[in-house]
């Protein structure tokens, strides 16, 4: 997604911002509670949706850059905490759009409002990268390891590829710990094509944590199955798990390889979380792991649509997702492309009666 640049912001419906810049500060409806017994897990789409950074024909100085999508996602999680019950908040990446310490530090800014308050894990996506080398600089500098050691559910993360942190080191690839209901969950955040030492790493933890029910945020996994060829691709082509990457070139590893050599070897895996395809923008896959269990694969890149609520029901052992626009203050219900609801509000089967992983 190519950054989208105005001089101008038109309020959306429902949405009452402070200043242009401005946060999250009221809704046309409310969502409905967490019903008694179930706590929920928010996961961010793509935030790149910056704006701002050209030179003003009124004033002729550079705008500042914003992005009030990314404030309201943030805000909004941040005031229904307690109502839905948030234990857990995970990015999907593609944090900023273009890899520049102007965008990151409105990236940090918004994600400092959950900091302290509600344990997160963020992926790192293409456009977080330099180029296509895996270079995550920039995002060390705003989201290093340093910025949550001092929390008890962070894990700890990848020390780094070919000698190099620069490479996949310094929080580019995490993983976190916490607990709800008197079940215990590893989360774990893989930056986009992900390498085979991070993906050995990730195996090792994944195994130690064997008694975890486990979640994995990786930025590309569902999409086109090919590379597209042409723009019409992206939309029309056959999707499913992706076999093409976009960075770290031959060391790289696609969707599918990662499954392959990580994923669908870890019998306490239900739950894979990914964005980067706004053209594909909400998708849902039901893969089966070596070991039996029911990995549930879900896409979510709404652009201004909406950020994703899954509520999970333990005594049904169900996770009700809905997304959830807090722009506009209600369900994403459809999109001109996705119009099917049933890719936007829906409800999954995970086994949670047992506190077992299953």
């Amino acid at each position: 997604m190519s950054l989208i640049r105005y001089t101008t912001f038109m309020v959306l419906a429902g949405l009452n911002l402070i200043s242009l810049g401005g946060a999250f500060s009221a809704q046309a409806e409310e969502l409905d509670a967490a019903p008694e017994g179930s706590f929920s897990i928010v996961v961010i789409p793509d935030t790149q949706r910056y704006l701002g950074g050209e030179v003003s024909k009124d004033t002729g100085k550079v705008e500042p850059i914003t992005n009030p999508t990314f404030e309201a996602w943030t805000d909004w999680i941040v005031a229904n905490q307690e109502k839905q019950n948030i234990v857990f908040v995970s990015h999907v990446g593609d944090i900023v759009d273009e890899n520049i310490d102007e965008q990151w530090t409105v990236a940090q800014q918004c994600m400092n409002k959950l900091h302290g308050k509600i344990p997160y894990g963020i992926s790192v996506g293409n456009h977080d990268l330099v180029g296509k080398t895996g270079d995550s600089t920039l995002f060390q500098k705003y989201f290093p390891q340093s910025r949550f050691t001092e929390f008890d559910w962070y894990g700890g993360c990848f020390a780094g590829s070919l000698g190099n942190v620069a490479i996949s080191g310094n929080n580019a690839n995490s993983y976190q710990l916490f607990e709800a209901s008197g079940m215990k969950f590893i989360a774990l955040h893989l930056e986009c094509n992900a390498p085979d030492d991070v993906l050995a790493w990730a195996n090792e933890i994944l195994e130690k944590h064997a008694d975890r029910r486990a979640l994995i945020t990786t930025h590309m996994d569902l999409g086109p199955a090919e590379k597209p060829q042409s723009g019409k691709d992206y939309f029309d082509a056959p999707k499913g798990k992706m076999k093409w990457t976009k960075v770290h070139g031959k060391r790289g590893n696609t969707a599918k390889q990662m499954w392959k050599k990580s994923f669908k070897k870890h019998p306490n895996l239900f739950l894979i979380c990914c964005g980067d395809q706004s053209r594909s923008q909400a998708m849902r896959l039901e893969s089966q792991g070596e070991n039996g269990n029911t990995v549930h694969e879900l896409l979510s890149d709404y652009g201004v649509n909406g950020l994703r609520l899954m509520r999970f029901h333990p005594a049904q052992n169900e996770i009700e997702v809905i997304t959830w626009d807090p722009l506009k203050g209600e369900r994403c219900l459809s999109t001109k492309i996705v119009p099917d609801e049933n890719q936007h509000q829906f409800k999954l089967q995970y086994e949670m009666a047992s506190l077992v992983p299953q």
